[in-house]
């Protein structure tokens, strides 16, 4: 059972970090679009402007409230989302609020800080009504995966990079679920690596994929980090429980290597030294999740 500081903390801190990820698939989705189907770009926008006023809520419960490590892992914010985002903004026309960064990059922790019993109530009432919006952001992804595969609607974004946003959809579903019954969560590792080893797999087989055919050494990593992930998540899957700790290890090595290539990939793409299909925002937006994964195999690992 969950106590109410593990309850709010780490319902703020899953919504600050999936929140942001979903409104950038909104943007991905709304740049992604033909003007044929511009129904689909006013809905993914909708969407995008909910997404961004729960984070503006988020983000007010959030300060002081949220621990030093979350804030440190760089999982909400990096020092490049700023300037990803007003490039992307730029080169795509969809309108992005900055605001919610700059915000996030001024929140605090506070070790003394109060977890009362009517914030856990508000922070209860503010998850059931973001899963109401997950499960809309859910359906919509759906709609458009399924009208594409049916040739009915062209979309610059791969089928399988479709699937692929709306595994991070359940997953965050899920995730909190999980936390308004109160469960432990942060105890099911093998279930959380085996999904950040896929997700971790795709970013690389993306990456290749968005990447100049001329960006030889860029390709040949990205295919590498491929081929590490696949292994490492047919590993996982096979791993008892008296493994998890070794696993566990490795998956923190890999994840801090494409870390780091994640990491020049977004600068790289700010400086507008990569010749590639990739957005900066969306650089900086897998690179945040590398960093999320990161801190989640840190914390499991104080206990080994």
């Amino acid at each position: 059972m969950l106590s109410r500081k593990e309850f709010i903390q780490m319902s703020l801190e899953l919504n600050l970090f999936f929140g942001r990820i979903m409104k950038e698939h909104m943007i991905l989705m709304e740049a992604s679009l033909s003007v044929k189907n511009s129904n689909y770009i006013l809905e993914a926008d909708s969407i995008k402007k909910s997404f961004e006023d729960i984070l503006r809520e988020v983000i007010a419960l959030s300060d002081k409230s949220i621990s030093q490590e979350a804030i440190e892992s760089n999982e909400f914010v990096t020092p490049f989302t700023l300037d990803a985002e007003t490039i992307t903004e730029s080169l795509t026309g969809v309108c992005i609020d900055k605001d919610i960064t700059t915000s996030e990059l001024e929140l605090v922790s506070d070790p003394d800080f109060s977890y009362t019993a009517s914030l856990e109530g508000y922070v209860f009432d503010l998850n059931n009504r973001i899963i109401n919006l997950v499960i809309e952001i859910i359906k919509f992804k759906e709609k458009v995966l399924a009208q594409f595969l049916e040739c009915n609607l062209f979309i610059f974004i791969y089928p399988h990079m479709l699937e692929h946003l709306n595994r991070e959809a359940k997953f965050y579903l899920k995730t909190l679920l999980d936390l308004q019954e109160r469960r432990l969560v942060k105890k099911d590792i093998l279930e959380k690596e085996i999904f950040w080893d896929h997700i971790m797999e795709d970013h690389a087989e993306f990456i290749r994929g968005f990447l100049d055919p001329t960006e030889e050494e860029l390709l040949h990593k990205a295919n590498d980090f491929a081929e590490l992930f696949e292994k490492l998540l047919e590993k996982t899957k096979e791993t008892s429980e008296e493994e998890i700790c070794e696993i566990t290890k490795e998956n923190l090595k890999a994840t801090k290597e494409i870390k780091e290539f994640k990491t020049a990939s977004t600068k790289g793409l700010i400086a507008c030294e990569i010749k590639s299909i990739m957005s900066p925002l969306l650089a900086d937006h897998v690179l945040r999740e590398a960093n999320r994964y990161i801190r989640i195999l840190k914390e499991y690992l104080k206990e080994c």
